[in-house]
């Protein structure tokens, strides 16, 4: 199977990025990545919700505690940058899974207020599977100037590796 990324952020390119509705009114709100994994959905899924595989992604290496449901938390370690606990707003295994982050605010629990939305998309690609990653939010947020960590264009240089990370890792546990 080919990986490869597709960057369907606001940068212009018709071909690759969303066309109409508040996204393309709102340009700087919206990051999205796709990539194709070679591991199937239920393995991808796994991967971006179970504590012993969150945080080989995503974090320090060491299990993050997940309460998989609406309005549970899932602790994100981010290493020097903090402890983020996200609320999860979504879990349709194995497709759909989303939560709010407040990343210009570690430490905080996000909400609607101090957080932006990141969703997640599974979908059955071959044998594999086809990921899409959508933040939302930015434009909403007021973020500290001493935390530019927490703002779109940290993140949109982030998720480029960030998919790659669950990429390589959900293969690695598919072989």
């Amino acid at each position: 199977m080919n990986t490869d990324e597709t960057d369907t952020g606001d940068r212009g390119d018709e071909s690759r990025t969303s066309v109409g509705g508040a996204d393309a009114e709102r340009p700087g709100d919206r990051i999205a990545r796709e990539i194709s994994i070679a591991a199937p959905v239920e393995r991808v899924w796994a991967v971006l919700t179970e504590p012993e595989h969150v945080g080989s992604w995503f974090g320090q290496g060491t299990p993050t505690p997940v309460d998989l449901r609406p309005g549970g938390i899932m602790q994100l370690d981010h290493g020097a940058y903090g402890q983020f606990p996200t609320t999860i707003v979504r879990v349709d295994p194995p497709h759909r899974f989303s939560y709010r982050w407040a990343s210009a605010f570690p430490g905080e629990v996000a909400t609607e207020g101090n957080s932006t939305l990141v969703e997640f998309t599974l979908t059955p690609e071959g044998d594999g599977t086809r990921l899409r990653v959508v933040e939302t939010g930015f434009a909403d947020l007021t973020i500290p100037e001493d935390r530019p960590g927490g703002s779109y264009e940290s993140h949109s240089e982030g998720w480029s590796g960030q998919v790659e990370n669950i990429r390589r890792y959900a293969e690695r546990l598919a072989a």
